[in-house]
């Protein structure tokens, strides 16, 4: 009954009308991809082979009404059973068990690009520390390689942030953790590698406040986050236009000019 419901719901979100467009959700290319669920588990089967199940059934009905649209899961990175050697880089023993596996899930037909999560404070430790950057840099770039050599399509660090409800919160250990972040996916970027994009959870735009969770960043509040922002997607542009319009995603190439432009600054 559950599948039922669902396809019932994806269906009528892919045929819906856009009544200030008039174009259909389905073939509106505004829309640049589709989440199957935000951060699925299914803790009840820690194998995987439910939650395997329910994405290839759910991903290959997506497609069968829209094939246009780039898709994606939704998952939160965990590793799984499929590869313990990697297990190592999950940011606690629990992360093992609630269903999910990276590497697996991904290599579904029909999922265009990886998602992966990163929460360091919820899933280590509230309390700010240097643990935080070690796992933020070994999170991605165990990602980065998986997406690389085994599951080759791009990944999305599709939310991560720092909240100002941590013990020991400062604006400046967020700085460095935006600055890592960028710095990883400009570095993969570089060599024509899978880091794909990030997205900051989360930017509020003024007198949306009372909605903030801990993790809302407004830039008119946060300068230091704005310029950190603008001088990471001027330095992505530099690298997209000296590719060329005609390089394809996994040349890896690596772009000489770009490397002296880029060293220029500092992260």
């Amino acid at each position: 009954m559950l599948s039922i419901a669902l396809h019932y719901d994806m269906q009528t979100v892919l045929n819906r009308v856009n009544t200030f467009t008039n174009v259909t959700y389905k073939d509106d290319p505004t829309i640049f991809a589709w989440e199957l669920m935000n951060e699925p588990r299914c803790t009840s089967d820690a194998s995987g082979d439910k939650l395997q199940a329910w994405i290839q059934e759910m991903a290959a009905y997506v497609k069968s009404i829209d094939p246009k649209h780039l898709l994606d899961i939704g998952l939160e990175g965990f590793y799984g059973p499929s590869t313990p050697d990697r297990c190592q880089f999950n940011p606690n023993t629990y992360a093992i068990q609630v269903g999910t596996d990276f590497v697996r899930n991904h290599q579904v037909f029909g999922v265009d690009f990886a998602s992966v999560h990163i929460y360091a404070d919820s899933w280590i430790s509230p309390i700010i520390s240097d643990t935080h950057v070690q796992f933020y840099n070994s999170w991605m770039q165990a990602h980065i390689d998986d997406a690389d050599r085994t599951l080759g399509m791009p990944v999305v660090f599709a939310e991560f942030g720092v909240s100002t409800k941590d013990n020991g919160y400062n604006s400046s250990f967020r700085d460095t953790i935006y600055k890592l972040v960028y710095k990883n996916l400009v570095d993969s970027a570089k060599k024509g590698g899978s880091g794909a994009g990030s997205l900051m959870w989360q930017l509020f735009p003024e007198g949306t406040d009372y909605m903030n969770d801990g993790y809302a960043v407004v830039l008119s509040k946060a300068p230091s986050i704005a310029d950190i922002i603008s001088l990471n997607y001027a330095r992505l542009e530099l690298i997209n236009v000296a590719c060329g319009w005609h390089c394809r995603w996994g040349c890896k190439k690596r772009l000489l000019a770009v490397d002296r432009s880029l060293s220029q600054s500092q992260l």
